[in-house]
């Protein structure tokens, strides 16, 4: 029966979800931590469900991106252009990329009872602040003369880093968003392209990921439907989508303006934070089951 503390629950699980994914905390991580305790799921269980609930920020990062995507199709039905080929080889070889590294991590990931969540936070926030000091410095090289790189100076090379780096985030306490953006930064990837390019891959990396849970770990996950039914994944699905778009939209804006040194320095401030915080919380930290 789904009772008002299920919608509840849900409701819950879908903002954290929805405004996480976006940000340097690690997505899954919040979600392992607030269904452990909502839910009452192992740590096992739980960080399965965390990859699981990455479906409804896709249906929000395809809304968003339609036009990218339709671009990837033309290119399949062979009506692409040069760019929207560029834009296909990028998205493929990162995606393989991630496929390859990120697919072990998460079986290994998968197999444990607990892991230390806090300091690959931690570390991404570093990172992030310097990446603002690094924007700030690149800005003001950049109005004397000195260019930062878009997409159509990306290569090969670029492509499959930033797809071993995106692998990297299966692990607990690793944020896709903040891993991928943070590498773009120190490639000198103006930020309002950096954020677009880690969202587009993003969709890729989270249905693999969705799909990875469903086969490998369908128990993992037929316990969290346990908890809260059919009903409530729905509804944090909804929910997480719903506010996905928003802060897409608006992550991608602020990046074009000067305004993102400040709140890159805010989201490496924020991810230590948390780090912080999981490590001083030992049930936190543990995940124990």
């Amino acid at each position: 029966m789904f009772t008002l503390w299920h919608f509840i629950v849900s409701v819950i699980l879908g903002l954290v979800q929805g405004i996480s994914e976006w940000l340097p905390v690690s997505s899954k991580t919040q979600v392992l931590l607030a269904s452990s305790y909502l839910l009452h799921l192992t740590y096992s269980q739980a960080y399965t469900f965390g990859l699981f609930m990455e479906i409804g920020t896709v249906f929000a990062a395809i809304v968003y991106f339609r036009k990218e995507i339709w671009s990837l199709i033309r290119v399949i039905l062979l009506r692409g252009t040069e760019h929207e080929k560029k834009l296909f080889v990028y998205v493929l070889l990162a995606t393989v990329m991630t496929g390859i590294i990120g697919a072990p991590l998460y079986l290994f990931a998968d197999s444990l009872k607990a892991i230390p969540l806090y300091l690959p936070m931690i570390i991404i926030g570093i990172v992030l602040i310097a990446d603002a000091f690094f924007i700030r410095h690149s800005r003001r090289r950049q109005r004397e003369g000195y260019n930062t790189r878009k997409f159509e100076n990306l290569g090969l090379k670029d492509y499959i880093i930033i797809g071993i780096m995106q692998g990297i985030a299966a692990l607990p306490g690793v944020s896709r968003s903040g891993i991928t953006t943070s590498t773009m930064f120190l490639m000198k990837i103006e930020p309002d392209e950096a954020f677009r390019l880690s969202f587009l891959i993003g969709i890729f990396a989270s249905v693999a990921a969705f799909g990875l849970t469903v086969i490998v770990s369908h128990q993992n996950v037929s316990a969290a439907l346990a908890g809260i039914g059919l009903a409530g994944i729905a509804v944090a699905i909804v929910v997480s989508a719903i506010f996905s778009i928003f802060f897409i939209d608006f992550l991608i804006k602020i990046a074009g303006r000067s305004r993102i040194v400040y709140l890159v320095a805010a989201l490496g401030i924020l991810a230590i934070a948390s780090g912080i915080m999981l490590a001083f919380v030992p049930a936190w930290a543990a995940a124990a089951s």
